[in-house]
């Protein structure tokens, strides 16, 4: 263990702005120090340091602390790592105490696989120079792709000797163990045989934020198609790709300076670009962007602009992903290289003023690009003009700042030659289709939080089925409708929407809220409906009027001859127009809506009923549990009634 006067030394070097600033961006104001907080999600800076206190305390999330617990929390570190991590940054020789074996334990693992890690770094970097074949074959490729030695050095690139087991007899003969070559994935072990992941490639250490290696890359050499370019380290307590960016740490200072990052795709690119003297660069190591890389640019910069290889179609596939980085209030520019030009080889071909200035001269607003290579041969096809306005305003409608989505309507309204107001009626449209599927997450969420087992109080069953109305009107709608389209779903893998009928739409709704009807013979009903809807040819109506259950066979009969609760006609206007079945689309979603709100005032009596007895036997814990339970059942009821609006069936 760390004696305490070498923690007591740690403590006082670490200044908290000092340490809090390798990870994310903060600015003055006032005595204090702000910026966004890395531990969630925030559009607006809630996240302060104060440097006179010692302490980083973020107001949205209400993670607080000292130098020590915010490299706890950031790194997922025990206190002992942190200080051990702290102890690296500063230079402090740590004077160690006996440790016991529970302390052994604690820092063991995780440790053990970023030391591993760290020693194949050194070993791939000395095979490289010091070897015969690293410099033969490993050298003599990065220098005649016209990588310098410097930025060889810098990002640590290395080479894992050809054969079966040499990097891991390497590690063995140094003490480590199998048990982290594995978990680390450098070493492939089984039953029979070992070998090395990367043997016979070009390795690419891959950092982590604070500068350790967390995995690598390795890019064969060899000609065989049938074998990877590239191969990444599994994923491993250390290493998580969907959370990396490669070129981070020797970027993050730069992105800081210029206030803007470049994202481009392979480990090559960012190297290239580098030695162009553009170091503001990352990659995303040949992966779909993610939420964790964005957010992991956010903290340095709101400004990121995508090199594209100049591959067209590649272009249009990626698209999807970068709504996310606008929905994250990331202003997105994008320069497009020229056709079978990469950031790697493009960079070469010029030099560092020419790179720059065609950089300065070629990147455009994301919304523009995508708007001009979208409408390129669609021009006199109204239909395909249509989709594409949807395209770009779904992208446009994601941008959460007001005034950054008139901008781009505006110039949309230019390009697309298409007014205005009907680009903001289709922003409004998605808006309120977003708004809805997030209440209903919500109400999704607490509901489910609701249900969670209260304790054992015997109440009375319901002698009536509360929501047999609704639960009657559901199943007509199935009975009669089942089959009919009630909406189309875009489904960007294939050419053709996947089409949503009205049985699709309640069965999954009421699945994902587990209702299930306390009457038995509806349930029975819901059951059978569920295995036959989708046979070929399956006439419910006939199915269940002709059903051996005498009590079925009696329900379904007098849902389908008494007189409707649903309107036969909805009033516009002063006139009656559109017919039961021309107005599913708003009518099945307000049914099952009204059922959901009659189930839901059923638990909440239920609930107080619970409170009520619990009460009675003094079980105060029942009390507590029944009343979280009431409360949350309480805001379930409000979203859905705020939701609801017009009710479409009467009590």
């Amino acid at each position: 263990m760390i004696d305490q006067g070498t923690i007591q030394q740690i403590l006082d070097v670490a200044e908290i702005a000092d340490v809090v600033g390798d990870f994310v961006t903060l600015k003055r104001r006032g005595t204090s120090m702000i910026g966004l907080c890395p531990f969630h999600n925030e559009k607006t800076p809630s996240f302060n340091v104060s440097q006179a206190k010692g302490i980083y305390k973020c107001f949205g999330c209400g993670k607080g602390g000292s130098s020590v617990n915010f490299i706890m929390e950031h790194e997922h570190l025990s206190y002992t790592e942190a200080l051990r991590w702290l102890a690296g940054k500063y230079n402090i020789s740590i004077r160690e105490k006996e440790e016991n074996p529970e302390d052994i334990k604690e820092r063991n693992d995780r440790e053990s696989q970023l030391i591993v890690s760290e020693f194949a770094q050194k070993f791939f970097d000395g095979q490289l120079w010091d070897s015969n074949s690293g410099r033969l074959i490993g050298l003599s490729y990065l220098r005649q792709r016209g990588m310098r030695d410097d930025i060889i050095k810098k990002f640590g690139i290395g080479y894992c000797p050809e054969g079966k087991d040499i990097m891991t007899n390497a590690a063995l003969k140094e003490g480590f163990k199998m048990e982290f070559l594995e978990k680390t994935g450098l070493t492939i072990k089984r039953e029979d045989w070992v070998r090395d992941r990367f043997s016979g490639r070009m390795m690419f250490p891959i950092h982590g934020i604070s500068g350790r290696v967390i995995g690598f890359g390795g890019r064969t050499l060899s000609q065989d198609k049938t074998i990877a370019k590239y191969l990444n380290s599994p994923e491993s307590d250390i290493y998580h790709k969907s959370r990396v960016l490669y070129g981070i740490f020797q970027a993050k200072r730069s992105i800081i300076q210029e206030d803007k990052c470049y994202l481009v795709e392979g480990y090559t690119d960012v190297t290239s670009l580098h030695q162009s003297g553009i170091e503001n660069v990352v990659a995303s190591s040949g992966t779909s962007l993610t939420i964790d890389q964005i957010r992991l640019i956010r903290r340095f910069t709101n400004n990121v602009t995508i090199i594209y290889d100049g591959d067209q179609a590649g272009i249009k596939a990626s698209m999807r992903g970068i709504d996310m980085v606008l929905e994250e209030g990331i202003n997105v520019k994008v320069l497009p290289l020229p056709e079978g030009e990469d950031p790697d080889s493009f960079s070469r071909s010029m030099s560092s003023t020419e790179l720059k200035e065609y950089i300065k001269g070629h990147e455009t607003d994301f919304i523009k690009f995508k708007t001009k290579l979208l409408l390129a041969g669609v021009e006199n096809d109204p239909i395909s003009r249509a989709k594409l306005i949807t395209d770009i305003v779904s992208s446009i409608a994601v941008i959460p700042a007001e005034i950054v989505r008139s901008e781009y309507l505006k110039e949309c309204s230019r390009l697309l030659d298409v007014r205005e107001t009907v680009l903001y009626n289709e922003i409004r449209k998605l808006k309120v289709k977003s708004e809805d599927e997030m209440i209903k997450h919500q109400e999704r969420e607490l509901l489910k939080e609701a249900n969670v087992k209260a304790p054992i109080i015997n109440l009375p069953l319901p002698e009536v089925n509360p929501c047999e109305n609704e639960e009657r009107e559901l199943l007509k709608l199935l009975l009669k409708y089942g089959s009919n389209l009630l909406y189309e779903v875009e489904n960007p893998e294939q050419e053709t929407p996947d089409q949503v009928s009205v049985s699709d739409f309640i069965l999954a709704e009421l699945d994902a809220d587990q209702m299930v009807s306390v009457n038995p013979t509806i349930k029975a009903i819901f059951d059978e409906y569920r295995l036959h809807f989708d046979t070929e040819n399956f006439d419910a109506i006939k199915y269940f009027v002709n059903h051996s259950n005498l009590q079925i066979s009696q329900l379904i009969s007098d849902i389908l001859s008494e007189k409707n609760k649903l309107s036969q006609f909805w009033r516009k206007k002063g006139s009656f127009i559109e017919e039961e079945h021309e107005i599913l689309q708003q009518l099945v979603p307000k049914v099952l809506q009204e059922c959901k709100l009659r189930y839901i005032s059923f638990l909440i009596g239920q609930a107080e009923q619970g409170i009520r007895k619990a009460s009675e036997e003094h079980n105060d814990d029942a009390v507590l549990e029944f009343q979280t339970r009431y409360q949350k059942l309480k805001t379930v009821e409000k979203l859905l009634c705020g939701h609801l609006g017009k009710r479409t069936i009467t009590s």
